[in-house]
């Protein structure tokens, strides 16, 4: 398996925002009573649709992101 931990690295102030807050709400919603983790997941997703269309980050991080936070696969989504 290989560590792609680089793909997470100088991304966009707004993109690394929106990962924190998804992070930390994915926390909350696992101790359960939190109703916005929804509205987390779509601004995360957001950020990485804009990042990559703006050419902030490579196809290949856009993806990376995708897999490893919001369970989305490329052969999904072709």
């Amino acid at each position: 398996m290989t560590n792609n931990n680089y793909l997470e690295l100088h991304l966009p102030e707004y993109l690394q925002t929106a990962l924190n807050q998804f992070i930390e709400g994915k926390k909350k919603y696992d101790k359960g009573g939190y109703f916005r983790f929804d509205c987390d997941m779509d601004f995360l997703n957001a950020s990485i649709n804009c990042a990559e269309v703006d050419n902030e980050i490579s196809s290949e991080q856009a993806w990376h992101l995708r897999e490893k936070y919001l369970g989305m696969t490329k052969k999904d989504n072709t």
